[in-house]
């Protein structure tokens, strides 16, 4: 049995299990390693592209996965295969039956594992939880360290009581994640409040990190349907990324600039613009494809998110603002985690963006979640005029398309709100990550 779990922190299991299996951290190819609150999945898919296009092969290790385990692990650009992830799981869990490791230690070190053993010319890893006490935090010297977008979340994993820890909770965030930062090493991030920057800037001085926000020695901006990117060794012009949301390229920038701040790995400024169009991150404002699940509401458009906190929802409300007019139509198919806010999501949508005005509400099963008929409360307290029960996607895409009548304007559906839920999505509509 894999525990404690997730919530018990810290990096005391996670160096004894990778101490007995010969510290498979300290023999991996150039390290990126990312952190942050929203975007850093979609920075390393960003990281990952532009190593690809440059002909190079990378390690990626992300989370969570959205419909099998393996999507977790990327060994040399190819998802680790069943039978190779079953014989080092049983070698993890032999050596380290006396320590019981916590689920993300465990994989955290079978990807370890993975990646020393196969030959790559870079790694790409992904915070899972925080940054400070995360169990990827055990890597002694990574090429750079990038954090992206920050906002609240894991608020009772990450703002539990610690002593030098900032109180102010968005502070703490911020202090959790720059604990990712090494010595000598390159530490980008996105632009923050002064409050974040300055509790990041003064980790980075502690720890002899070098500190580069953006905005400083480097920066980007969108401008004639171009990415616009400096710092000091030049300018670049790249197209803008194809995943979907002005976020994307904020993403993009931060995965540029940690490429063009370490030496270890080159990178062409062709494979960068290449990057901009290869790069693919699942349920992440994604339009799925026409399947079993779309069929059943052929008329709209329907998007998939993943995003389940504040953040998620202002870069939700900003898409669908830009993409539509306000007049479009778009109904809101929501299932929730117990543990998120999903009234101030709610009311971000409402608010944002007159487009939501109608919702399903469904049941993510096997999981501590928000009862359907608590959505559809807190729905009709932000402003949602029409509110519905379903009982998962499937039925609600088929009770939208029902509700259609003749001469009805052309509209969109957004499934959003869990991870958990987008996977059963993706695998309804036969769209397996690969």
């Amino acid at each position: 049995m894999l525990s404690p779990g997730r919530d018990v922190l810290g990096l005391e299991r996670i160096s004894e299990v990778l101490s007995r299996l010969e510290n498979p951290q300290n023999k991996l190819p150039p390290v990126f390693h990312v952190a942050g609150t929203n975007g850093k999945g979609s920075t390393c898919a960003f990281l990952r592209a532009a190593i690809e296009a440059e002909g190079l092969k990378a390690h990626v290790y992300t989370s969570p996965h959205l419909v099998r385990f393996n999507e977790r692990i990327r060994i040399a650009g190819q998802l680790i295969e069943d039978e190779y992830l079953a014989e080092l799981l049983a070698r993890v869990l032999d050596i380290s039956e006396d320590i019981n490791p916590s689920f993300f230690e465990a994989t955290t070190a079978t990807a370890f594992l993975a990646f020393a053993e196969t030959s790559a010319d870079a790694c790409i890893l992904e915070v899972g939880l925080g940054g400070r006490l995360d169990a990827t935090n055990v890597i002694p010297n990574p090429v750079a360290t990038g954090i992206a977008a920050l906002g609240i979340d894991h608020e009772g994993f990450l703002l539990t009581p610690e002593q030098s820890a900032p109180e102010k909770p968005t502070v703490r965030i911020a202090w959790e994640k720059a604990g990712i930062a090494k010595q000598q090493c390159p530490l980008l991030t996105q632009k923050y409040d002064d409050d974040m920057k300055t509790v990041i800037e003064r980790h980075c001085e502690k720890t002899g990190a070098i500190f580069l926000p953006r905005g400083g020695k480097w920066d980007a901006t969108i401008y004639e349907s171009q990415l616009h990117y400096r710092d000091e060794t030049g300018k670049l012009n790249l197209p803008l990324p194809a995943l979907s949301g002005s976020h994307q390229a904020d993403n993009a920038a931060l995965a540029i600039a940690m490429m063009r701040h370490q030496d270890s790995v080159q990178i062409s400024e062709g494979a960068l613009k290449a990057a901009m169009g290869w790069a693919k991150w699942p349920a992440r404002m994604q339009k799925l494809d026409h399947g079993p699940l779309t069929a059943l509401a052929p008329d709209a458009e329907i998007w998939l998110d993943g995003g389940h906190n504040l953040s998620a929802a202002a870069q939700i409300a900003e898409f669908f603002k830009s993409s539509y007019e306000q007049n479009h139509p778009a109904h809101l198919v929501l299932g929730m985690l117990s543990n998120k806010d999903a009234q101030g999501f709610l009311e971000i949508l409402a608010r944002e963006t007159s487009q939501f005005k109608s919702m399903h509400a469904i049941p993510i099963i096997g999981h501590e979640m928000h009862q359907p008929s608590d959505l559809t409360a807190m729905a009709k307290g932000a402003g949602f005029q029409q509110t519905g029960i379903a009982d998962s996607a499937a039925q609600a895409l088929s009770l939208w398309q029902s509700d259609q009548r003749p001469g009805d304007p052309y509209g969109n559906i957004l499934i959003a709100g869990s991870l958990y839920l987008a996977g059963e999505v993706l695998k309804a509509n036969d769209q397996v990550p690969d």
